[in-house]
């Protein structure tokens, strides 16, 4: 319990306690659109953002940030102007935003340190002004989902239907993609780019076995992701060992765990 009094240590908590509940809520809404692999393709085109702030000298983040909103808002223009097939949108978006995020970090000079951060995550990296963007961020997702729940609902699964009633679909689908986006670039300190989309699915599909209308997901999904988060960081201090990793392996024992409970439960019907 010692480590608690660490300043390292306790913005690690904040931050995994502030994302988990983030990613948990839009992780829900993206399972339940079947967006996962759009969010794959956004999270992947986010790098070359990474590389672009390296050989600049801006914020990786913020650069990140720029490129996955732009890649989300690529994909909804190929897909919806030109008719492009979304997935071979999101493929073409992914390869660019890999592609271009390896020449950058190859054309910046010397060696880039942070990269691995960004890649695997590193949770004890976190500092104050990274708990404040994720916050930030937090308030106005909460904000968005309270005051434009219904119409997100409506806008998401039966789109004619919204249109009819004179909601602004398009709007509502475009602030829900750029609130994938931010909810992205901020979880890449923390579990990285290789391990993220874990993070998105992994809660939500346990709180489907549980619940099938969105709100209650999100709160099972909430419950699901803040549990495993902490118990994977506690795992990770114990064992002395990458703490992205152990909060993947937790959160999937405990989607295997709760699938069991409840194929038990049917069988005994």
């Amino acid at each position: 319990m010692d480590i608690l009094t660490y300043t390292f240590f306790q913005n690690a908590l904040a931050g995994l306690l502030l994302v988990s509940v983030a990613s948990a809520i839009i992780g829900t809404y993206v399972v339940s659109r079947r967006m996962v692999f759009i969010t794959g393709g956004i999270t992947h085109a986010s790098f070359g953002g990474l590389g672009l702030g390296f050989y600049a000298g801006l914020s990786p983040v913020a650069t990140a940030g720029a490129f996955a909103v732009g890649a989300a808002l690529g994909v909804e223009w190929l897909t919806g102007r030109q008719r492009v097939r979304e997935d071979t949108a999101i493929g073409v978006v992914w390869a660019l935003g890999m592609a271009l995020g390896t020449l950058f970090i190859f054309l910046t000079p010397g060696y880039v340190p942070e990269l691995t951060s960004f890649l695997f995550g590193n949770v004890l990296t976190i500092d104050g002004g990274d708990l404040t963007a994720m916050a930030v961020y937090l308030a106005v997702l909460v904000a968005c989902m309270a005051l434009f729940y219904r119409h997100i609902v409506a806008c998401a699964f039966d789109s004619d239907f919204a249109r009819t009633q004179g909601l602004p679909v398009a709007a509502i689908n475009l602030l829900m993609t750029v609130l994938v986006s931010v909810c992205v670039v901020l979880t890449i300190r923390l579990i990285g780019i290789m391990l993220l989309m874990s993070l998105f699915t992994l809660p939500p599909m346990t709180a489907e076995l549980r619940a099938r209308r969105l709100l209650p997901m999100m709160a099972w999904a909430v419950v699901v992701s803040v549990a495993g988060s902490v118990l994977g960081l506690a795992a990770s201090c114990w064992a002395g060992v990458p703490v992205s990793a152990t909060i993947v392996i937790v959160l999937i024992a405990i989607y295997a765990l709760a699938r069991a409970v409840k194929w038990a439960g049917n069988k005994k019907r």
